[in-house]
């Protein structure tokens, strides 16, 4: 968990940003939810790993001793959107369609670009098990990386049926299928051989264990088309597996009409190991980097809190790994981290500070950005502390601008100075920052 200091404030809000511009243009709305959920409603919802990773919130009063818990800090936003669906389902649209940006907690052990604390970008639609939510999410999450300035990422796509057929093939036995899958989600931070481990440790024999991973990473760099045929020979007759292929060709193909399309490649290793996904899954990955964010369908999720299947289908994308990889790489526009003054508005002496927030005012109202200096410094000094913080202007209103009705405008870049009438100051200001942003 940490601070932000301004310009780390700075650089979130650009992206913060892009991202709900981009989740409007797709006729996403705005959803916020508590930071602190009944533990009941996260339990259960992510796995035995995931389980761990909940910050409970102690019980007031004698059971602080106990270390009884009956609530719980926000995991994910997903599990809180499927309470909300099911608790106002009469009043929300027949499609509902959210993006939701507030920050989560897990009891992780920190990395890079991994915290305790972080915000999640979600994306979801509710209600409709059309492949065309599939593709209308992907898109937006291509839009949101292509616009802050990503071009070398691709979005992984499987689907856990196709998962549970392979696993089928290589003799897993059904009740191990989903502790499997925790495994199989960690091939790339534990490698081949771990993950083999994993398996085996987690009860699956070792021949079965080798056999799977076999099946999950034999792809290499074969066409998306050829990764569905190998899977459609692999799975056999395994009816939901191949339901999830027709669902994968119909991602595919519809994707062709978007941004997404040229991104998604099938990679049948891909698992995401929250265990209430049910349909297509898919993750970001950039090359060098790993995961930006993923995704997938989770149909069953908002039952759980209510009577009845209500289909579902999100994209999250991990802010605090996106400002990690641009501050890195230097994707940032200059802009985002300018001073957060365009004007320094200087005190000539102690007598001026009246006259010198008059003008800080007028300039303000024009739309300016003014930092007024405080005290009656020498004038070298407050031209020195307007450099170091990057503006862009002075003002200077001495005896002699003040009986000629001027102000002495400096300009840091150039060290050049004008004397400006007082009330043609702003537009003139104005102008010229313009100007420079253009």
């Amino acid at each position: 968990m940490r601070d932000f200091l301004p310009e780390d404030v700075r650089r979130r809000a650009y992206v913060l940003d892009v991202v709900t511009d981009v989740y409007e243009r797709y006729g996403f709305e705005p959803l916020e939810t508590p930071a602190v959920e009944n533990i009941e409603t996260l339990l259960g919802k992510y796995g035995d790993e995931g389980n761990r990773l909940i910050f409970k919130i102690l019980k007031r009063g004698e059971h602080e001793q106990t270390g009884q818990a009956d609530l719980a800090l926000r995991y994910d936003l997903t599990v809180p959107l499927a309470r909300v669906v099911a608790e106002y389902r009469g009043t929300l649209p027949k499609f509902f369609k959210r993006y939701q940006i507030q920050p989560v907690w897990r009891a992780d052990r920190p990395a890079r670009g991994r915290f305790r604390e972080f915000y999640q970008c979600d994306v979801d639609a509710i209600g409709s098990t059309s492949p065309v939510v599939e593709v209308e999410v992907c898109a937006a999450v291509s839009d949101v990386l292509e616009r802050l300035g990503f071009g070398d990422f691709t979005i992984r796509l499987n689907h856990r049926e196709v998962l549970r057929g392979l696993l089928d093939g290589a003799g897993v036995p059904e009740t191990l299928h989903d502790t499997a899958l925790v495994a199989i989600d960690k091939l790339d931070k534990i490698g081949a051989s771990g993950v083999v481990e994993e398996l085996v440790a987690r009860g699956v024999g070792p021949g079965a264990a080798r056999q799977a991973l076999e099946a999950f990473t034999a792809t290499g760099d074969a066409s998306n088309e050829a990764v569905l045929a190998r899977l459609s020979t692999q799975i056999g007759s395994h009816a939901s597996a191949t339901d999830g292929l027709h669902t994968l060709r119909a991602i595919l193909q519809l994707s062709q009409a978007t941004s997404a399309g040229p991104l998604l490649r099938l990679d049948p290793s891909l698992a995401r190991g929250l265990s209430y996904y049910t349909g297509a899954i898919f993750e970001v990955a950039v090359d060098g980097i790993g995961s930006l964010g993923g995704g997938g369908r989770y149909d069953n999720l908002v039952g759980m809190f209510s009577s009845g299947s209500v289909p579902a289908c999100g994209f999250s994308l991990g802010l605090e790994r996106i400002l990690v990889v641009m501050s890195e790489r230097g994707m940032f526009p200059a802009s985002v981290t300018r001073s957060s003054a365009d004007v320094l508005a200087t005190v000539w002496n102690a007598d001026a500070l009246t006259d010198t927030l008059a003008l800080a005012r007028l300039l303000r109202a024009a739309g300016l950005r003014v930092e007024v200096y405080p005290d009656a410094d020498k004038i070298g000094k407050q031209m020195k502390y307007a450099s170091s913080r990057g503006v862009r202007f002075a003002t200077i209103v001495g005896d002699d601008e003040q009986a000629a009705g001027t102000v002495m405008v400096k300009d840091l870049t150039t060290g050049g100075q004008t004397p400006v009438p007082r009330g043609e100051v702003a537009a003139w200001l104005s102008r010229r920052l313009q100007s420079q942003s253009a």
